[in-house]
C-alpha cells in the first residue's frame, strides 16, 4: 500500500511539474483565444544547438518559470534536430518549415516569440547567458501586456 502510495505521488508531481509544449501552430492559436493567453513560440535544434540546451535547462525548466507558463502562457515549439535519429514526421517538419518562413526566415538559434491570438509579433528575443527565468517572465509580461 505504502509502494502505492508513493507511485501516486510521484506521477502527481510529474503532472503538475510538466510543461505541455505544443507543436501545432493552430491548435496553439485555438487555445490562445480560448483562454486570452499569448504564445511563446521557441525555436530551438533540440539535439545540436548548444544555447538552445541552455536556455531549455536555466529558463525553461526551473520551477519559477514553469509555473509562470502554466497560468499565462500557451507553450509551441518548432523543434529542428539534425540527427537522422531525432528527425520529425515529414508533416510536422512541414509544419515546422512554414512556422520558420514566416517567423524566422534567418534561421537564428534558439529564437523565443510572444504572439497575440492571431499569430502576431509582440516580442521577440533570444538566449541571453546571465539571465534569470525572472528576466523572461517580466519580458513576457511587458511584451503581452500580462
Amino acid at each position: 500500500m505504502k509502494n502505492l502510495l508513493i507511485l501516486l505521488l510521484l506521477i502527481l508531481s510529474g503532472t503538475v511539474s510538466a510543461q505541455n509544449w505544443l507543436n501545432n501552430f493552430d491548435q496553439a492559436k485555438k487555445m490562445s483565444q480560448a483562454e486570452h493567453k499569448p504564445i511563446l513560440l521557441v525555436f530551438e535544434g533540440s539535439d545540436w544547438c548548444a544555447p538552445c540546451k541552455k536556455l531549455e535547462r536555466d529558463i525553461l525548466s526551473p520551477t519559477e518559470f514553469k509555473e509562470f507558463a502554466k497560468e499565462h502562457l500557451i507553450l509551441l515549439k518548432a523543434d529542428f534536430p539534425r540527427r537522422k535519429k531525432n528527425r520529425l514526421p515529414k508533416l510536422q517538419q512541414k509544419h515546422n518549415d512554414a512556422l520558420a518562413a514566416k517567423y524566422n526566415p534567418e534561421g537564428i538559434f534558439p529564437t523565443i516569440l510572444i504572439l497575440d491570438s492571431e499569430g502576431n509579433i509582440l516580442g521577440q528575443t533570444g538566449y541571453l547567458p546571465q539571465k534569470s527565468p525572472q528576466y523572461y517572465i517580466n519580458w513576457i509580461k511587458e511584451k503581452s501586456n500580462n
